[in-house]
C-alpha cells in the first residue's frame, strides 16, 4: 500500500511532477520547498519548509516517510561547490528517518566515450567535471549503502514537458516554434535520449511500490530516443506547419564561456549532442513491471502548449483532449 513519501525540493522542474504522480497514487506527499505554491493544495499533500541543511528540523517535520526522492538540483555554476554537500544532506534525512531513497540520474557518468546504448551496469567513465561529481554522488549513496541504507538511482535523458521551464527543450529546442523556428544543438543524425517528465515521475512512483535489495540498485528510464531531424518531423507534425532548423554557434559559446560562467557550464557538455546514446530500459521494466510510454507526439503536443508554442487552435485541441 502506498506510503509517505519526502520530496525535497518539491518545487523544481522533477519534484513538481513527483509531487503530482505520488499523490495522484495515493502517497501521502510530504513536499520540501522553501516556499509552497499559493494554488489550493491537494488533500495528499503537505508543504514544508524546512530547510535541506537542518537534519533535526526537517527528519521532525517529515516523521513518518519511508522514502525520500531527492529532487534536488543546484544551478550548473554551483554544481563543483553544493551538489555533493545537497546530496548528503538529502541522505542524512533518509537515515535519521530510516527511509529509502531515490535519486534522478543522467548519462554523465559515462563520459563522451560511451557506447550507443546504455545499460545500467555500463562502465563509469566520466570526461566531465559534471560526470565526475555525478559519479561521486552515486559512490556516496553506495557507501551509505554498505551502512544499511537501501537506495536507487533512476537514470534518465533530457528533460521536456512539466511545469516551468529551464532545460534544453525549453530555452533553446522549443523557444521559437511559435515563429516557425527549431533550434537543434547537435548533428540531426545522431541519437539523443529524452525524458518525458509526467511518464518519469510515474516511473518513480512505480519503483517505490517494489522491494528494494541492500545497498545501491541503477536502473535506466528508457524515454524517448530521436535523432535530431527525427525530433524535428515530429514538431513539425505537433505545430502543423513547417519549422525552419538553425544550429547552435559553439564556436561563440567558447569563447565566451571565457567570460560568461554559465557558458562555460554549457559548453562542458557539448559532446551529449554529438555522441549517440540511448538508455535501455529492460532491467526497470523487469524491477517495476510496465512503464508509462506517452506517445511522442502526444507528450510533444502538451509541452509545447505548456510553453506557449501552440497557434490557438491547437492549444484548443490539446485541451480538449485533455
Amino acid at each position: 500500500m502506498p506510503g509517505t513519501v519526502l520530496i525535497l525540493g518539491a518545487r523544481g522542474r522533477l519534484g513538481a511532477a513527483a509531487v503530482a504522480a505520488f499523490a495522484a497514487a495515493g502517497w501521502q506527499v510530504l513536499a520540501q520547498a522553501r516556499r509552497a505554491p499559493t494554488a489550493a493544495p491537494h488533500p495528499r499533500v503537505r508543504w514544508i519548509d524546512a530547510p535541506l541543511h537542518d537534519t533535526e528540523a526537517l527528519s521532525r517535520q517529515a516523521s513518518g516517510a519511508s522514502l525520500v526522492v531527492h529532487a534536488v538540483n543546484p544551478p550548473y555554476t554551483q554544481w563543483q561547490a553544493q551538489a555533493l554537500p545537497l546530496l548528503c544532506q538529502g541522505l542524512d534525512v533518509a537515515e535519521r528517518l530510516g527511509a529509502r531513497f531515490m535519486l534522478p540520474g543522467n548519462v554523465y557518468n559515462y563520459g563522451a566515450g560511451m557506447p550507443p546504448r546504455l545499460l545500467p551496469q555500463t562502465p563509469e567513465q566520466p570526461s566531465t567535471r559534471k560526470g565526475r561529481i555525478r559519479v561521486d554522488m552515486e559512490a556516496e549513496m553506495a557507501a551509505r549503502g554498505r551502512r544499511g541504507l537501501r537506495s536507487l538511482v533512476l537514470r534518465a535523458g533530457d528533460f521536456f514537458g512539466g511545469e516551468g521551464r529551464g532545460v534544453w527543450f525549453d530555452l533553446v529546442v522549443a523557444r521559437d516554434v511559435a515563429k516557425g523556428k527549431v533550434c537543434y544543438p547537435g548533428p540531426l543524425d545522431q541519437p539523443h535520449a529524452w525524458a518525458y517528465l509526467p511518464d518519469l515521475a510515474q516511473a518513480f512512483v512505480a519503483v517505490a511500490a517494489r522491494d528494494w535489495p541492500q545497498g545501491l540498485t541503477r536502473l535506466n528510464f528508457e524515454g524517448h530516443t530521436l535523432t535530431g531531424a527525427g525530433l524535428h518531423a515530429a514538431l513539425e507534425r505537433v505545430a502543423g506547419r513547417t519549422l525552419k532548423h538553425k544550429g547552435l554557434p559553439w564556436g561563440l559559446m567558447r569563447l565566451g564561456g571565457l567570460l560568461i560562467p554559465s557558458w562555460r557550464e554549457i559548453v562542458e557538455m557539448e559532446y551529449l549532442w554529438r555522441v549517440p546514446h540511448q538508455l535501455d530500459g529492460a532491467d526497470l521494466q523487469a524491477f517495476a513491471g510496465p512503464v508509462p510510454a506517452t506517445p511522442l507526439d502526444t507528450a510533444l503536443r502538451h509541452s509545447l502548449a505548456a510553453l506557449g508554442q501552440l497557434s490557438a487552435g491547437r492549444k484548443n485541441a490539446v485541451s480538449g483532449a485533455a
